[in-house]
């Protein structure tokens, strides 16, 4: 079932919401955590019923272990629990990819038949990891079944995420004090959902018309253009972070009707200045697995330059990994751990020649080019299905197949037509709305994306999420137009109208849902 669905929004969502308070009202907490568990094990069977068990059987497992870790310890128990949950995770994720490459090697024709993967596994599987690892050094207290299953389950997140921990969300759902309906709380909830929906629905789904066409095209060899190229990698650019962050957002806001707060997952990535900057913004819960739970037990940045390094490296190469069974996510994530390498190298050089205290803004802009400029080129992997679609594109990028424009734009150029001409840009037949809308789609989302406030900022004073309510931006670039801050939530009839509008053009698109793109991870 999908948040942007139909009958997510008016029938499994009102009825969830309805059995949760009336169940907590006249039968208490405990049996309001109940429902809320049976309503998420619904919402995830809704998919495919047979990987319910498996969920459950996840669920069984790694509850016991944990108590177990938690009461006697024993190194051996942990290393078996994570090696279950990873060999679980290997199986419906790797195998398939694992075998085609042995395949390819030792010219072998082994087959396993269509594995299909279990939505969500890698953050069920992540999460979980995690308990066992904390349990196992002593920072998890007893929890009920119900409330470690919520925990797991809890439909908001289940699915794309955030990545929760233990000691964020179960003391929650272990409060004394009663569930009850709040106003504010839906208010709030129903707002955050709403700008959500709007950025998946109209957004993020509108410019995929202009990346989709171009990626598929390359994958299949065909020769692109240099505007061509651009155009669909700035357009998937785009649908990506709408997307990504429209679920985020939708996320926080549901689990907020419930009375829950989740931890911030997206934070106005693109307005990072420097490639660290980005990750702590994007994909901010799996930034803290990857660093608590692999990079640091690594060594970190307490081995030496080289150690920190390679531990970047086989940090980023496993989170690409994390991502999908395929060449192209390795690459993405080397590229992502080679940035990274050459980020703190640089920053390093500026501290030890005393330039990193402040920055002009010129800097700034130059550093998020570069920083964007460098996320574009990794996000061509990311989308393409296949290595020689992704180098197609990075050749169309570079200008390797020449730069076109459609005839009719050519045409209305005059002098600065001609001018291209003699320079090589040649004219193409047809084309010229697309190429208009594409480029137009593309403006309008960079602007909103650098220049309007996040959810984080407009509820800042109603804790719409676990973290603080502002960051630090000194590494971030802001234009001189910006609506920061000055954007604060107050209800009022104001904000109703404009979430409202919001609301009314999403629910208008329903009749195209379309999966949110980090579902396949």
């Amino acid at each position: 079932m999908l948040f942007n669905s139909p009958e997510f929004i008016f029938l499994f969502l009102p009825l969830c919401l309805v059995l949760f308070f009336n169940f907590a009202r006249h039968f208490g907490n405990q049996a309001a955590i109940a429902v809320l568990v049976v309503s998420s094990l619904f919402f995830y069977a809704w998919w495919k019923p047979a990987y319910l068990l498996l969920l459950l059987l996840s669920m069984l497992f790694n509850y016991f272990l944990g108590k177990h870790l938690g009461k006697v310890g024993g190194k051996a128990f942990l290393v078996f629990g994570i090696s279950v949950n990873l060999i679980l995770l290997a199986y419906y994720k790797y195998a398939g990819f694992i075998l085609f490459n042995l395949n390819n090697l030792f010219d072998t024709h082994f087959s396993l038949g269509d594995i299909i993967l279990p939505l969500a596994i890698s953050f069920y599987t992540f999460q979980q990891i995690a308990y066992l690892i904390d349990s196992y050094q002593g920072k998890t207290k007893e929890y009920r079944f119900l409330h470690y299953a919520l925990f797991v389950s809890f439909f908001p997140q289940l699915i794309a995420g955030p990545i929760v921990h233990h000691k964020e969300m179960l003391p929650q759902f272990a409060s004394s004090h009663p569930f009850a309906l709040s106003k504010q709380n839906l208010i709030i909830g129903l707002s955050i959902f709403s700008i959500g929906l709007f950025k998946k629905t109209v957004l993020a789904d509108g410019i995929a018309l202009y990346a989709n066409p171009v990626f598929a095209a390359a994958d299949t060899g065909t020769s692109l253009d240099f505007f061509s190229a651009w155009g669909g990698a700035l357009a998937y650019t785009f649908q990506l972070y709408f997307d990504f962050s429209g679920y985020s957002d939708m996320a926080l806001g549901l689990a907020r009707m419930f009375g829950i707060i989740l931890p911030l997952n997206f934070y106005s990535p693109y307005k990072a200045a420097n490639i660290s900057e980005f990750w702590r913004r994007w994909h901010m819960t799996l930034s803290r697995f990857l660093r608590d739970y692999l990079y640091i037990p690594l060594g970190g940045n307490r081995v030496g330059p080289s150690r920190r390094y390679t531990n970047l490296m086989i940090t980023m190469l496993l989170g690409g990994l994390w991502h999908g069974a395929g060449w192209n996510f390795v690459i993405w994530g080397a590229l992502h751990g080679a940035y990274l390498s050459v980020s703190h190298a640089w920053a390093h050089l500026m501290k030890k020649l005393g330039l990193g205290a402040t920055h002009s803004r010129l800097y700034l802009f130059l550093a998020w080019l570069l920083t964007m400029f460098a996320v574009v080129i990794g996000w061509v992997f990311f989308r393409a299905t296949t290595l020689d679609g992704a180098m197609g594109m990075l050749q169309a990028m570079v200008g390797g197949n020449g730069i076109a424009l459609p005839q009719g734009i050519l045409s209305r150029m005059g002098e600065i037509g001609v001018i291209l001409k003699d320079m090589g840009v040649t004219q193409s037949h047809g084309g010229g709305s697309q190429f208009v809308l594409n480029w137009c789609w593309v403006a309008a989302l960079m602007a909103i994306a650098l220049v309007m406030p996040n959810v984080q900022d407009i509820f800042g004073t109603h804790q719409p999420s676990l973290s603080a309510n502002h960051f630090e931006r000194k590494d971030a670039f802001w234009p001189i137009f910006r609506l920061g801050r000055k954007v604060v939530f107050i209800p009022s009839t104001g904000w109703a109208i404009f979430v409202g509008v919001l609301a009314a053009l999403s629910v208008l698109t329903l009749f195209q849902v379309s999966e949110f793109l980090y579902f396949q991870f």
